[in-house]
């Protein structure tokens, strides 16, 4: 590990961080504007009045990493300089959770009078300040001027992350245990600043300051030590009026204990004399102060355990906090941190731990079970919905406790929020918004299947459309009491209810395909696409997902059959949405259509274009080729070239439209505005039409995998009603988009 992580650092470029641009700097405009002499101009904006400067600097999306290096943790004082490496890792975690701006300070500084007049300068800089890695009893000192002094916010994170993420945790194993906070007798094992930290925090969050006992290595912190001078003036506050002891005699009956000093200092035997169903956050690093299995196998009754290591359930890590704190505070231009908007955190972090998990984070944790109870009191770093649960809530309690000098409109806000996590989130708010305003039925044709059902769970709960799971009802109830989902789906049995209409109906509709009436009835019991497909058709059900279980073709086969394409459509096609971070491409076809001619060509980019306009898109399209207007002239390219002309001729369509074209002729403005200046593309296209299904399937993934793109697909586009064919391993969150894009679909909202 050690030398894994030194060559990590030393490859080129050594460290961790760059300083990227934000605007073009490609001419001698742009570098004009950037500096000498447009610059000028900003600066005399903020020269009369200096809140301008949240408007034209990163100031507002920039918080500096201080430091002297004299408590890094498990290093202890290293001094500023080898302190750097941890800085420079902070300000990655700031960028990669929250992306937040940071510029590390490290200070060669141990005088707090020097330390503070040092941050406090740099105000101008930054909109906010992270302390981090200071000794004790010196970090609470600077931290308690520097927030005195400055008018942005200044957190201490060592003090305050520990205490606000153990804090959610505590919330959570009190409820789980059937504990009281008020009642609950909690044990601290250090009192630095940290355990000082929480200990407060806790307080806060409703536990009685007297029934909390703190140790450090002499024993438990009692008044007779205080009186004597031994404490320090932060840490006396927890002193207890009580015989002096040892942290053994401190944990005798105990209802928490919460551990943030050395690593195997509590043993089984101190942990059977708790009281009942004990909850132990053992969080030194790296070895806690018990190990987890110890701990578990210590008591017959349940053990709430939390570490502060990864390889275990519940790792109480800081990153779970600052950078969503922060980003909230930054987002209202908060003055302070204050204690409301820790609570507020806190308070949020434990709401998610009890919502269901996302795929993608399960995933990233070895496919083990998360569902809240005793393992589960937390929810993971690698959870991106901390941002979208934690910022909002900070930044509400900043403006209701008079920190903020920003009001926002929450709503809108998540959705900004969103935008920084990339375009596709972005892109997908515009569709939800417009699903949750009129949800519709969504036929799932594969009901008893895990994936499916907590999918319909979340579009209940996010209010985009009302799920029918289809399928064997006591597998699709046990199902849901097993994932420990509260809520009440519609759920239709084909083999149960009486569905002759549907087996008619289908025979109706493939008596002269070959399908007897006997077959029909089969295939509505036995086959749930061949009944979801006529759920929709009969109009018991506005739209169908299905394919998470089935091969693409054999998915698609029924729908087709029984639904059938529209009035004003031959073909049905596979349209991928494709978002990089400032550009969205809608790519087709990537599904269905092998070898299209022009006629198939010209219908999918009409299809293809109403689609962009459902995520209020204004569709520029390309029909792509290896030749560019003509330059190739084959059987090929003339296909695109004929389905171009076609569109660009027909004065129903109102979207600009050209080819045949090369991908990066479609893409580059420079190509389209200089070589080909005659095109009726004047910027690059967003409707990518690719020449048959090979180009497309080959081309779509391409750009996701080395080109960065999310995909979001494949939607199905040309079906007389909205049926969405899902990919083999799809995760909830796919297929809650593609319910909210059927939804959509199925309002009428198809111009």
């Amino acid at each position: 590990m050690d030398e894994d992580a030194l060559e990590y650092h030393r490859s080129e470029p050594p460290g961790k961080i760059e300083i990227a641009t934000t605007k073009p700097t490609n001419t001698q405009r742009d570098l004009s504007l950037a500096y000498s002499p447009g610059v000028a101009a900003p600066c005399r904006e903020i020269a009369a009045d200096a809140g301008d400067a949240y408007q034209y600097t990163t100031k507002g999306n920039l918080v500096g990493v201080v430091s002297n290096g004299s408590a890094v943790l498990g290093l202890g004082d290293i001094g500023a300089q080898a302190s750097k490496p941890v800085m420079e890792g902070k300000g990655v975690l700031f960028k990669r959770f929250a992306d937040i701006d940071v510029f590390d300070i490290e200070l060669d500084l141990d005088d707090p009078d020097a330390f503070v007049e040092s941050v406090a300068a740099m105000e101008p800089t930054f909109g906010g300040i992270n302390l981090e890695d200071i000794a004790a009893p010196h970090c609470f000192e600077i931290e308690e001027r520097l927030r005195d002094r400055l008018s942005i916010p200044v957190f201490h994170d060592d003090q305050h992350g520990t205490a606000i993420i153990s804090g959610a945790a505590l919330l959570n194993a009190v409820e789980i245990s059937g504990k009281d906070l008020e009642d609950l007798e909690v044990t601290f094992a250090g009192a630095g600043a940290a355990a000082v930290a929480t200990a407060t925090f806790y307080v806060s969050l409703g536990v009685r300051r007297e029934n909390i006992t703190m140790c450090d290595i002499d024993g438990v912190l009692t008044t007779a030590r205080a009186e004597s001078g031994d404490l320090n003036e932060y840490n006396r506050e927890f002193a207890r009026d009580r015989p002096e002891g040892d942290l053994a005699d401190a944990m005798v009956g105990a209802d928490a204990f919460v551990g943030l000093s050395a690593g195997g200092i509590v043993s089984p035997e101190m942990v059977r004399s708790m009281a009942d169903d004990p909850i132990i956050f053992a969080m030194a690093n790296p070895d806690p102060e018990i190990a987890y299995e110890d701990a578990k196998r210590a008591r017959d009754d349940t053990v709430i355990m939390a570490t502060g290591r990864s390889d275990y359930p519940n790792q109480v890590n800081n990153v779970l906090g600052f950078p969503f704190i922060f980003r909230g505070a930054l987002d209202v231009r908060a003055t302070e941190i204050n204690e409301e908007m820790k609570v507020a955190a806190a308070h949020a972090l434990a709401d998610l731990a009890k919502q269901d998990v996302p795929d993608s984070v399960v995933k990233a944790y070895g496919d083990q079970p998360l569902q809240f109870g005793p393992d589960y009191i937390i929810p993971k770093p690698l959870d991106a919905r901390v941002l979208f649960e934690v910022t909002p809530a900070v930044a509400r309690a900043a403006v209701e406790s008079g920190a903020a000098r920003l009001e926002r409109d929450l709503d809108a806000y998540v959705e900004r929020l969103e935008a920084r996590l990339g375009k596709s989130r972005e892109m997908m708010r515009v569709v939800l918004n417009k699903a949750k305003s009129d949800p519709k039925r969504i036929a799932l044709a594969e009901g008893t299947d895990e994936t499916i059902v907590r999918a319909a769970a979340q579009m209940i709960e996010r209010g985009i459309a009302e799920p029918v799971l289809i399928g064997d009802e006591a597998e699709i109830r046990g199902t849901i009491a097993n994932l420990g989902l509260e809520f009440e789906p519609d759920v239709v049995d084909p083999e149960s209810g009486d569905y002759e209409a549907y087996a008619e109906h289908l025979y109706d509709r493939r008596q002269r395909s070959g399908i007897t009436r006997r077959e029909a009835t089969a295939r509505i019991r036995d086959d749930t696409n061949y009944f979801g497909s006529v759920m929709v058709d009969r109009g018991d059900a506005d739209a169908m997902l299905t394919g998470l279980t089935n091969h693409y073709p054999s998915a698609l086969r029924p729908p087709l059959q029984v639904i059938g394409t529209a009035d004003d459509a031959e073909y049905a096609a596979g349209v991928y949405m494709l978002t990089f971070k400032n550009r969205v491409l809608f790519v087709a076809d990537a599904t269905v259509n092998q070898a299209p001619d022009e006629d198939v060509l010209e219908e999918v980019t009409r299809h293809t274009a109403d689609l962009a306009r459902r995520f209020d898109v204004e569709p520029r399209a390309a029909l792509l080729s290896y030749s560019d207007f003509g330059s190739v002239d084959n059987e090929g390219t003339r296909k695109p070239r004929e389905a171009a002309r076609r569109l660009r001729e027909d004065p129903a369509v109102d979207f600009p439209v050209d080819g045949e074209m090369q991908a990066d002729t479609a893409v580059l403005e420079e190509m389209l505005t200089g070589t080909y200046e005659f095109s009726d593309l004047e910027k690059p296209a967003n409707v990518l039409v690719f020449p048959n299904l090979e180009a497309g399937n080959i081309g779509y993934k391409l750009l996701q995998r080395l080109g960065g793109a999310d995909a979001i697909g494949p939607m199905l586009v040309g079906m007389d009603e909205p049926v969405h064919v899902l990919q083999r391993g799809d995760e909830v969150k796919d297929i809650v988009n593609l319910a909210a894009v059927a939804t959509v679909d199925a309002q009428g909202d198809r111009s």
